[in-house]
């Protein structure tokens, strides 16, 4: 028998649930595919949350010919007979072109993804690609730049209560038996907004009980769902909480903890290119400043994987791990961005000062662009004081180093030079 998140699976757009932001009556993305007018498009999302419910709806309302692709297990090959197939069925002169499904498309190489620019650009076949990770680090820029990317959200508390209760009333198998959701919590907690990890656990409590009512309690949910729900699956079943608890591990200096969860995403077959990309980010988002070496080596982690592989890859993610899980800690730079963004949106596109203009022009050095900068090369240590935010903001302090490791001498550095203008 299929899992349940199969036999509840929509075929409509009108009983697709959730993503109303895209999918709306008034959207864009539903004009277009009742107009059959649809582009080539990326769907970007956490896992369970309809990417793929979408991109069948997408094929079975346009009336097309539909190819799916799991990136996982297809090839340059694979691609090539796909597109000659589909090059058979739509041609290039027939207005109903197929419609080419890929899921987990940041899986594939930069050749395989090479192999669908022909037919994406000469339109083909209408891409629609699925991805969980940030497309314009894992899609290459040709590909992306003939593709709408379309982000999908979690989906809300209302939306998967939504999902339970359509499950229950409309699954011929779940209708023969008498169920009742007396407490949902514990089912939207394990689900984390998946919704096809919501069906499975709902699944698996009622599979345990051989009782003629079934009334589902928070209890009874922890019960069998600690028993029996699987504990990694890198397709998206708890990928995000084990990669959670790795980079909570390192942010909270315990190497133990962090090259246990490694272990995990290395034996659950996670792409070590993508636990690398964590380590780079971690390494200036939690570190910074206060060990710069640190994005060094992660730096270097990211490169060395993405030309080793697995096995021996695994031995540069532990040695990174474990130096970032032991460096000093310091998320100054991180906060420094966010209160700089924060400014932006708040006073907006304040004009450049004129001595910090560029003046590439006669015109603009009459008007006075670049008139009294200080050219900080030419003043004892290098540093002269003069004003290099918007007057309207003078004295703003976004960056605050810590008091902590190399930063205090960064904050050292910056009291000297600057005194009482940004409280150092």
């Amino acid at each position: 028998m299929q899992p349940l998140a199969e036999r509840v699976r929509p075929t409509h757009l009108d009983h697709y649930i959730g993503q109303e932001q895209i999918i709306g009556k008034q959207s864009a993305l539903r004009k277009a595919i009742e107009q059959n007018l649809l582009p080539s498009i990326i769907l970007w999302g956490p896992p369970g949350v309809g990417k793929t419910t979408l991109a069948q709806i997408i094929s079975k309302t346009l009336k097309r010919p539909f190819y799916s692709l799991s990136a996982i297990n297809s090839g340059v090959k694979d691609v090539r007979d796909v597109i000659e197939k589909a090059s058979q069925d739509g041609g290039f002169f027939k207005q109903e072109k197929p419609v080419l499904f890929i899921d987990e498309i940041h899986r594939f190489s930069k050749s395989q993804q090479d192999s669908l620019l022909n037919a994406v650009e000469k339109g083909i076949v209408t891409l629609i690609g699925a991805t969980t990770e940030n497309p314009s680090f894992e899609v290459i820029p040709a590909l992306l730049s003939r593709c709408q990317v379309i982000v999908l959200k979690h989906l809300t508390k209302d939306n998967l209560i939504q999902l339970l209760n359509n499950a229950i009333t409309s699954d011929e198998t779940l209708k023969r038996k008498n169920i009742t959701l007396k407490e949902t919590e514990a089912l939207l907690r394990i689900s984390g907004g998946d919704g096809r990890k919501l069906l499975n656990a709902l699944e698996i409590v009622v599979n345990c009980i051989n009782e003629p009512e079934i009334i589902i309690t928070d209890e009874l949910v922890k019960q069998y769902i600690q028993q029996n729900l699987a504990l990694y699956d890198k397709s998206g079943e708890q990928h995000y909480d084990i990669i959670s608890a790795f980079i909570k591990s390192i942010r909270g200096s315990d190497p133990n903890g962090a090259v246990y969860w490694l272990a995990r995403m290395i034996d659950g077959g996670e792409d070590p290119s993508f636990i690398a990309r964590r380590l780079l980010i971690l390494a200036s988002e939690d570190i910074g400043n206060a060990n710069p070496t640190a994005l060094v080596i992660a730096n270097n982690c990211f490169q060395a994987v993405n030309v080793i592989g697995y096995p021996e890859s695994r031995i540069i993610l532990a040695q990174t791990t474990t130096y970032l899980a032991c460096s000093a800690k310091s998320n100054s730079s991180y906060i420094a961005i966010n209160l700089a963004q924060q400014e932006v949106k708040k006073s907006g596109d304040l004009p450049v000062p004129l001595h910090l203009r560029n003046a590439p022009t006669k015109l603009m050095k009459e008007l006075g662009y670049g008139d009294e900068y200080k050219y900080a090369h030419d003043y004892d240590n290098h540093f002269v004081k003069q004003e290099f935010l918007p007057n309207e903001i003078s004295g703003t302090a976004f960056y605050n180093p810590s008091e902590y490791s190399r930063e205090r001498d960064l904050k050292e550095f910056l009291k000297e030079r600057w005194g009482d203008k940004y409280g150092y």
